[in-house]
């Protein structure tokens, strides 16, 4: 494992808290593999062997409904990790996972943190940090299609993807507009729509950049009551 993707996991929610010694030894069995884009890391119903740590590119998880449509639970990026609550009762995944670009997945054998486990029950901890996180973006996913319009989720993802505070900020989008609208529980067209909307709160779409006019404007609108959005 190069030294960056072993900073990469042991940064991560999955290994941050656990002692030094139990990091080493779980990263010691940790191997890396490649993911060309739209490939497929595991399947809905798959038996749970494996955690993984992103450490370049994206990865979706999705749903496949039974009357076929693909509902988009959660896309993670470099340092975030998936898998941990079912692998570790040896379930299968509720989910599928395939990369959304090419990327480098860090993949920890179910097993491995077991032991650890057993051996040092701080390492659980490490584990319930990890979920918890899952659970409230499964939570905060919730609240904004209750809560919120089209227009407001899409400036809250703006936010979310926005490494300035205030003032003008360039977003780069980063996957296809499909799965943005996917992630966001929208169509294509409707995010169309969002898109267009937040013009006159001063986002411009370039291609695959957001230019945000100003960062506390598009928190403003993005924060307000619904009712007051959905007139604008």
């Amino acid at each position: 494992m190069k030294t960056e993707h072993a900073a990469i996991a042991r940064s991560s929610l999955l290994l941050a808290s656990a002692p030094e010694a139990v990091a080493q030894a779980v990263l010691e069995q940790a191997r890396v593999r490649t993911y060309p884009r739209g490939g497929t890391i595991f399947l809905q119903g798959e038996q749970a062997k494996a955690i993984y740590i992103v450490a370049e590119g994206w990865v979706k998880l999705y749903r496949i409904a039974p009357n076929g449509a693909e509902a988009v639970v959660g896309v993670f990026t470099r340092g975030a990790s998936f898998g941990e609550a079912v692998a570790f009762r040896s379930d299968t995944y509720p989910v599928a996972a395939e990369a959304v670009t090419d990327c480098a997945l860090i993949r920890i054998d179910a097993d491995s943190i077991l032991r650890q486990i057993r051996s040092n029950p701080e390492v659980a901890i490490s584990i319930l940090s990890a979920t918890f996180v899952h659970l409230h973006s499964l939570v905060t996913q919730v609240e904004q299609l209750k809560a919120q319009t089209g227009a407001q989720r899409v400036a809250e993802f703006l936010l979310e993807l926005a490494d300035c505070p205030s003032g003008p900020c360039t977003v780069a989008l980063p996957y296809d507009k499909v799965l943005i609208a996917g992630r966001l529980g929208m169509k294509p067209e409707s995010l169309s729509r969002a898109f267009a909307r937040l013009k006159d709160q001063g986002v411009t779409i370039r291609q695959n950049m957001a230019l945000v006019e100003d960062v506390a404007l598009l928190r403003t609108y993005a924060e307000e009551d619904p009712a007051t959005a959905w007139t604008r």
